[in-house]
């Protein structure tokens, strides 16, 4: 094809190839208006994150934010740690305590002898009892493993267990 042509197919459609010039020149303005705007928001949010940072290195600024974040981080793993330690520690603690009052001999009053028992998470401790009598008192611990003693409990002594129990369910 020579030069000629090309003019004479230029002229014959100048009409359709203005219009699709014309279309691609208003996309054009399209995504420059497009763009603008996000630009434009852009710097609004840029703006407003940097109010009162004047003169201020955003990198120092972000290290230093990153080595609290690093700080904070270790003291919570170190609360983490110790929380895992008080927990083991908790579960043998006395958690769990139950006292039954009563008079051991009729001639004292004011239930002055009584029943305790002490138990752990696991159902583990002791039972106490004192006996009070006017001449003298006694006083007698019996161990509790898993909810139960290889010893005889007396009434009262199974009674502040159970209420002990009744605690740990």
């Amino acid at each position: 094809m020579d030069l000629s042509q090309y003019t004479l197919f230029i002229t014959a459609n100048l009409p359709y190839i203005l219009l699709i010039l014309t279309i691609l020149i208003f996309i054009a303005l399209l995504v420059f208006i497009s763009i603008s705007i996000k630009m434009s928001r852009l710097n609004k949010r840029y703006r407003k994150m940097m109010i009162g940072m004047e003169n201020v290195n955003i990198e120092r600024l972000l290290l230093e934010h990153i080595e609290e974040v690093r700080q904070a981080v270790t003291k919570v793993n170190n609360l983490d740690e110790k929380c895992r330690r008080l927990d083991d520690i908790i579960i043998t603690t006395i958690q769990n305590v139950g006292m039954v009052r009563f008079n051991a001999f009729e001639d004292t009053g004011s239930d002055l002898s009584f029943a305790l028992a002490l138990l752990d998470q696991k159902k583990n401790g002791i039972v106490l009892s004192s006996i009070y009598g006017r001449s003298e008192s006694r006083v007698y611990a019996k161990p509790v493993v898993g909810g139960e003693s290889t010893y005889h409990l007396t009434a009262e002594e199974k009674a502040a267990l159970n209420k002990s129990l009744e605690k740990n369910s």
